[in-house]
C-alpha cells in the first residue's frame, strides 16, 4: 500500500507509542497468514471492518450505497436488453442490410467511445443546454431526503410512498446515466445476440422449418431465438455484473452515491477496509448471477422437460 493505514487512523503527528499501540490494535503485528485468516473469518460473519473515511462499519456503508448502484445498473441492463436483443435478432435475420450495418456501427461505437466522455457530453447537451434531464445526484434539492427509505432505491421508494413528483424528479436524474450504461450494455448484448442468431440460422432445423411452410417470423422469433436463450442469459448476467462493478466513472461524473464511488473514494484515501469490502460484494454478485443463470437453464433448456 502506498499509504500507511496506521497513519490514516492516528495522524502524522502521533507519537511513536501511539503509532505502535494502533499498529497492534489493528492486528498488523501478526503474520500475513494470520491477518488473512482473521479477515476471512470476520467476512464470513458479515464484518468487513470499520471504514477509516466514514468511521462506520463497512457493512453499514455498503448497505447504504449499494442500492443506488443496483438501481442504476438494473435500469441500464433493462435498456440494453429491450433494445439490444431485438436489434441483434433483426440484424442477423437481415444480414448485410441497412439494419445490420447500423447495429454493427452502434456496437462498434459503444465499445470504442469512452463512457466518461459520453457522460460529460450528455450532461452538457441534455442537462446544460436543453434541460431535458436532471443534473448530477439522485434527486434535486427539493426532494432530497423527503422520500421514506424502504429499499434504498429512490424510484421504488417513491412509488411505495405514492409520491409521483418525487418519482418524476428521481427518474429525470437517473435516466441519463442509466441510458449511457444501457448503451454500453446494448452494444455487447446486440453483438452477441447477432452472433448467436447467425449460427442458429445456418442450422439444418431452420431449413427444415422453412421447408415445412412456417412463417419467417415463427422461424426467427420462436425457433432460432428460443435456441439461443441459454447463452443469451449468460451474456445478460455478465453484462449486469459488469455494470454493477464497472459503473465507477459514470457514478463519479454524475455524483451518484453508489458502490463504485464508495470504492474509489476508499482507494484514494487509503481506506482498504472499504476497498476490500466493496470488492468482496462485487465478487459475490457475480457468483449469485452465475447461480441464477444456472437455475434458469433448467427452465429454458427444452431437453430438461
Amino acid at each position: 500500500m502506498p499509504i500507511d493505514p496506521v497513519l490514516k487512523v492516528v495522524g502524522d503527528r502521533a507519537t511513536q507509542a501511539q503509532y505502535d499501540a494502533a499498529y497492534i490494535a489493528m492486528g498488523l503485528d501478526q503474520p500475513l497468514v494470520v491477518q488473512f485468516l482473521t479477515y476471512i473469518g470476520d467476512v464470513l460473519q458479515g464484518d468487513f471492518g470499520r471504514s477509516i473515511s466514514t468511521g462506520q462499519p463497512v457493512s453499514a456503508d455498503i448497505a447504504r450505497v449499494f442500492p443506488a448502484t443496483l438501481e442504476l445498473a438494473t435500469l441500464g441492463t433493462l435498456i440494453g436488453v429491450v433494445i439490444g436483443v431485438p436489434l441483434g435478432v433483426i440484424a442477423a435475420a437481415r444480414r448485410g442490410g441497412i439494419i445490420d450495418q447500423v447495429a454493427r456501427v452502434v456496437a462498434l461505437v459503444g465499445y470504442s467511445m469512452p463512457i466518461f466522455w459520453l457522460g460529460l457530453m450528455g450532461l452538457l447537451i441534455f442537462y446544460g443546454m436543453l434541460g431535458w434531464v436532471g443534473g448530477p445526484g439522485r434527486q434535486g434539492i427539493l426532494y432530497d431526503g423527503m422520500v421514506p427509505n424502504v429499499t434504498g432505491m429512490v424510484l421504488v421508494d417513491s412509488l411505495i410512498a405514492g409520491d409521483w413528483p418525487a418519482f418524476q424528479d428521481a427518474f429525470s436524474h437517473i435516466i441519463l446515466p442509466a441510458s449511457l450504461l444501457g448503451y454500453y450494455s446494448l452494444a455487447y448484448i446486440s453483438r452477441m445476440t447477432r452472433s448467436f442468431m447467425l449460427e442458429q440460422l445456418s442450422q439444418e432445423y431452420i431449413t427444415t422449418a422453412r421447408v415445412k411452410g412456417l412463417s419467417e417470423r415463427a422461424v426467427i422469433w420462436r425457433h432460432a431465438l428460443g435456441n439461443i436463450a441459454i447463452p443469451l442469459v449468460t451474456v445478460i448476467a455478465l453484462s449486469f455484473g459488469s455494470l454493477l462493478e464497472g459503473s465507477v466513472l459514470t457514478e463519479i461524473i454524475f455524483s451518484w452515491p453508489g458502490l463504485g464511488s464508495y470504492i474509489t473514494r476508499g482507494l484514494l484515501s487509503g481506506d482498504m477496509n472499504a476497498v476490500l469490502g466493496g470488492t468482496v460484494v462485487v465478487g459475490a454478485c457475480f457468483v449469485v448471477l452465475n447461480l441464477l443463470s444456472d437455475i434458469l437453464y433448467r427452465f429454458l433448456d427444452p431437453r430438461s422437460t
